[in-house]
C-alpha cells in the first residue's frame, strides 16, 4: 500500500509539474515580461513600463482582459498587432540606441483609447534616441500654437490648385509667385498670409480673390508630393479619423463624446483630463490661419486640456509632416484638375 500510495505521489507531482512549469513559463517568459491590455478606463496597459537592454531581445507576450487591441512601438517599423481576449501574442524588440520608447494601442476600443500608452525604458551604451531628435520648426519659429487665431480672409468656393496653376500659366505669374513657392515659406506662413501677400503685388490687381485663392492653392500644392499625401491620408484614417471624422468635419465616432459639458463630478476635472469636441479642419476661418508649423505643434504635443494626445513619441518627423500635409486636402482642392 505505501508503494502504491508513493506510486500515486509520484504521479501526481508529474502531473502538476507537467502544468505549472508551462503556466510559469508563460507568466515570466524569457525577461518576465507578460503584458495585459485593458481599455484605459479599467487599467490600460498592464505593466505600463518596461525595460530593455541595448542589443538584446525584449520578449513580450499580450494578452487582452477584454475587447480586441493592437500593440505597436513609437517610431519603430515593427508592424502593429492585434491582441485578442483569451489568446497569447507573442513579440521580441530589439533596441538599437538607448532611450525611452513608447508603445501604444493602435485599435480604437474606448473614447479614452489614446491614453493607452506604455514605456520601454532601454538603456546601455550608445547614443540616446533623444539626442537625434530636432528642435520642433513651430518653436525655432516661436509660434505661439495656443494662440486663438482667425482668418479675415475666407474664399467664396474652396481654392483649387489646378485653376491656380492653369492661371500660372495663362498669366505668365510664375515671376511674381516665386519667392512663395519655397519650402522656408510654406512650412512658416498661413495661408491667409499668402494671401494679403499675392493680393498686395501690384501686377496682380486685375486678378479676383478668388482667383487668388486659387494661386495660394497652386503655391501650397507645389510644396506637396503624392507620397506625402498618400502617407498622410493612411495615417490620418488610422489615427485621427475616429476623433476628427473621416472627412475632417469634426464628426468622427467619438466627436461627441469628446464635447460632453463638464458638468456634475467632471465639473472638477483638471486641465489635462478635459476633452473638447475635436477641431474641424474643414473650417477655414481657422485652417487657413494656420501655418504648417503650427499644425506640426499642435500633432507633436497635442492640444493641453482639450483630448488631443500628444503624437510625438509616436510618429517620426517624416510622418507628422505627411500628415500636416494631408491636411490641406480638406481646405484646398489639390486635384489635377478643378
Amino acid at each position: 500500500m505505501q508503494k502504491e500510495a508513493l506510486a500515486r505521489i509520484i504521479i501526481l507531482t508529474a502531473l502538476l509539474a507537467a502544468i505549472a512549469i508551462p503556466l510559469a513559463a508563460w507568466q515570466l517568459g524569457p525577461q518576465g515580461t507578460v503584458v495585459h491590455a485593458r481599455m484605459a478606463e479599467t487599467g490600460g496597459w498592464i505593466p505600463e513600463s518596461l525595460t530593455a537592454e541595448v542589443g538584446k531581445p525584449l520578449h513580450l507576450r499580450l494578452t487582452s482582459d477584454d475587447v480586441t487591441h493592437g500593440f505597436a512601438v513609437g517610431q519603430s517599423s515593427l508592424p502593429p498587432v492585434d491582441v485578442k481576449p483569451g489568446e497569447v501574442t507573442e513579440v521580441s524588440l530589439t533596441f538599437d540606441k538607448p532611450g525611452k520608447y513608447t508603445f501604444y494601442c493602435t485599435r480604437w476600443c474606448s473614447i479614452n483609447h489614446w491614453r493607452m500608452r506604455g514605456t520601454i525604458e532601454v538603456r546601455g551604451a550608445g547614443r540616446s534616441s533623444k539626442e537625434f531628435v530636432k528642435q520642433p520648426l513651430y518653436v525655432s519659429l516661436d509660434q505661439d500654437i495656443d494662440a486663438v487665431i482667425h482668418s479675415d480672409v475666407i474664399p467664396a468656393m474652396k481654392p483649387s490648385s489646378a485653376r491656380g496653376a492653369a492661371l500660372v500659366a495663362g498669366h505668365s505669374l510664375n515671376s511674381q509667385i516665386a519667392k512663395y513657392r519655397i519650402a522656408e515659406y510654406y512650412l512658416s506662413h498661413s495661408p491667409v498670409e499668402l494671401w494679403k501677400k499675392v493680393r498686395a503685388e501690384p501686377d496682380l490687381k486685375a486678378l479676383s480673390d478668388q482667383d487668388i485663392w486659387d494661386l495660394v492653392a497652386f503655391v501650397w500644392r507645389s510644396n506637396l508630393t503624392p507620397q506625402a499625401l498618400q502617407a498622410g491620408k493612411q495615417l490620418y484614417a488610422a489615427n485621427c479619423a475616429a476623433c476628427h471624422g473621416e472627412k475632417g468635419a469634426s464628426d468622427g465616432v467619438f466627436a461627441s463624446k469628446l464635447a460632453a459639458s463638464k458638468t456634475g463630478e467632471a465639473a472638477a476635472m483638471k486641465p489635462g483630463a478635459m476633452t473638447t469636441r475635436p477641431a474641424d479642419f474643414t473650417n477655414p476661418a481657422t485652417m487657413l490661419a494656420s501655418s504648417p508649423a503650427r499644425l506640426q505643434g499642435k500633432i507633436l504635443r497635442g492640444g493641453m486640456g482639450t483630448g488631443m494626445p500628444y503624437w510625438g513619441p509616436i510618429f517620426t518627423e517624416d510622418q507628422i509632416w505627411d500628415l500636416v500635409d494631408y491636411l490641406w486636402a480638406f481646405q484646398f482642392n489639390l486635384e489635377d484638375k478643378p
